[in-house]
């Protein structure tokens, strides 16, 4: 992933805390725990705490927060004429939501749909966009044809959804976790007047870097995924946020939609993880995995389940490749697979995963 930051004055570049991505990650964690290994314990409580109508519409809506990360959590990044800054309370942050133009808003939602116009700006296509929606499930295709017919419904609804989760559970969470991202924000735009971008980026992740190339400078951010985005649009103001999380790791999120201000949420801290696999396994695995293209499937299917055509328009290439790739993998005993009606979906065995190494975790989910 890369951010261009020519010409951005200091000034510009901010850490912030952000009450509403805190919110997502926690639902992340709540949806994926197998994601988050050091936070069982919550999850497993914040679950068993929920009731019931409240779970249903969680598990509604929980595409938004687990194959994907949807933008709608950042909504300070996307608002026409704003400062590009996060409000200080769950509120502000959702008073933000409601001021995204429907079409940023919608398209921010459809993002599960695995849609290319996420990085090209394309405008949505229904048709397009409720195919995809379809090889998701049932599920999915409704909240679509919702979303597409009754936008402004929806983002009602999802409002209600936030404030009923900080009522159940966000307020007392954040309460806890806050003065700890309080420090850290503070800690990390210290080092930055201090000492200069280079040494608060070092800090925040090894992940992350700033290149300088004469008077040309970019973020680079270490991750399977592959991006361009820009901190000096002059259409939507300069600017690059960098946003702590308690509840992230290990996941490395960075916002690059065209038309948005670039946004890095970051992990802080780190749990351990569990002990290697067997030798005679871990080959077996490692051996699958040293094509980079598998490496790239594997980032994908740790985020969700997706069919071999799904993968397939992802990466440009043909299903009859995508199959025998995911081959390989399934003989690893990487990869688990389920049928849905007609639908084959392929999913990362994220456990497995994680008993190849810390490293090797990280840098999938990042």
């Amino acid at each position: 992933m890369t951010i261009d930051i020519t010409g951005l004055p200091s000034e510009r570049i901010a850490f912030e805390l952000s009450p509403l991505a805190e919110l997502g990650v926690a639902l992340h964690a709540l949806a994926e725990p197998a994601h988050h290994p050091g936070l069982h314990g919550w999850a497993t409580a914040t679950s068993a705490g929920l009731k019931p109508d409240l779970a249903d519409r969680l598990h509604e809506a929980n595409f938004l927060w687990t194959a994907t990360m949807s933008d709608v959590f950042l909504p300070y990044s996307g608002v026409r004429g704003g400062d590009g800054r996060p409000g200080t309370t769950l509120a502000e942050e959702l008073d933000l939501l409601d001021r995204l133009d429907e079409e940023r808003f919608v398209r921010a939602a459809l993002e599960f749909t695995c849609s290319t116009s996420y990085t090209s700006g394309d405008p949505v296509r229904p048709a397009r966009v409720l195919e995809l929606a379809a090889n998701r499930g049932p599920r999915q295709l409704d909240f679509t044809r919702r979303l597409l017919d009754d936008p402004s419904g929806v983002r009602a609804w999802l409002r209600r959804l936030f404030e009923d989760c900080d009522e159940a559970f966000f307020a007392d969470t954040w309460r806890r976790i806050g003065p700890g991202l309080v420090a850290d924000a503070r800690e990390k735009g210290e080092l930055l007047r201090r000492r200069g971008l280079s040494e608060a980026l070092r800090a925040v992740s090894p992940a992350i870097a700033l290149e300088e190339d004469g008077a040309r400078r970019r973020i680079q951010v270490d991750k399977l995924a592959h991006g361009r985005t820009t901190a000096v649009d002059p259409e939507v103001g300069p600017g690059v946020t960098f946003v702590p999380t308690s509840f992230g790791w290990p996941h490395l999120l960075v916002l690059h939609a065209p038309g948005w201000r670039p946004v890095v949420q970051y992990p802080v801290g780190a749990p351990a993880m569990s002990g290697p696999a067997s030798v005679e396994l871990l080959q077996r695995r490692m051996e699958a995995l040293a094509h980079p293209l598998r490496m790239r499937l594997c980032r994908q299917l740790a985020r969700g389940s997706y069919t071999t055509s799904e993968l397939a328009d992802t990466y440009g290439i043909t299903p009859p490749e995508v199959s025998r790739h995911l081959s390989v993998l399934k003989k690893a005993e990487l990869v688990a697979v389920r049928r849905r009606g007609r639908y084959v979906l392929h999913q990362l065995d994220v456990a497995a995963v994680a008993r190849i190494g810390s490293d090797f975790l990280e840098a999938v989910l990042r």
